[in-house]
């Protein structure tokens, strides 16, 4: 056969018979089943191709990808209190690096003192509204990380592993969160 290379006389016997076992299992089967003609009519016809330039396979590439549906995204599922604090841990803690490295390097270029005579000049000049302001959002997402941090060292020696104990432990943080904040704000 042209279409399978013979290397010995194993392969050759092997070939044969896989030849012999397939045209006698086809040869029945089209006798008994007409739909099987209908299915090798079908994919048993010969395909056109052409030679396109890569221009224009690109531009049939971008139209069946507009066809193509898109993937889900996370507005497809319903927030649980697990996958929303698990997601405002992680983002609470990088803008907590944020903040804290981008203080920390804009103390090194700060031209001039910056000691605490100059940060109490600084507060007395701020309204009250502004200053409970910002030490609630710098409160919030501080009390936030680090109650979250002692649910997951919790976790960390197996406790509170059940289903039941992991949704208590986060309204214990959001709880913990509001009180914490407030305690905070108020020193």
């Amino acid at each position: 056969s042209s279409d399978a290379q013979v290397h010995n006389w194993h392969d050759l016997q092997t070939h044969v018979s896989f030849q012999i076992l397939f045209s006698q299992r086809w040869s029945v089967s089209r006798s008994i089943s007409p739909l099987l003609q209908k299915i090798h009519a079908s994919t048993g016809s010969t395909i056109r191709t052409q030679c396109l330039p890569p221009s224009a396979s690109v531009d049939i590439l971008n139209k069946q990808r507009l066809l193509r549906p898109t993937s889900p995204h996370l507005t497809i599922y319903k927030p649980q209190l697990t996958s929303v604090l698990s997601i405002g841990n992680r983002g609470v803690g990088g803008a907590l690096s944020v903040l804290l490295y981008g203080s920390s390097i804009a103390y090194l270029f700060f031209p001039g003192t910056f000691d605490g005579a100059y940060l109490i000049e600084l507060a007395s000049g701020i309204p009250e509204y502004v200053k409970y302001t910002a030490k609630t959002i710098l409160a919030a997402p501080f009390a936030f990380h680090a109650l979250n941090g002692i649910r997951h060292l919790f976790w960390d020696v197996g406790k509170f592993m059940t289903l039941r104990g992991v949704y208590q432990t986060g309204y214990a943080v959001l709880a913990g969160t509001a009180v914490s904040t407030i305690v905070l704000v108020l020193l």
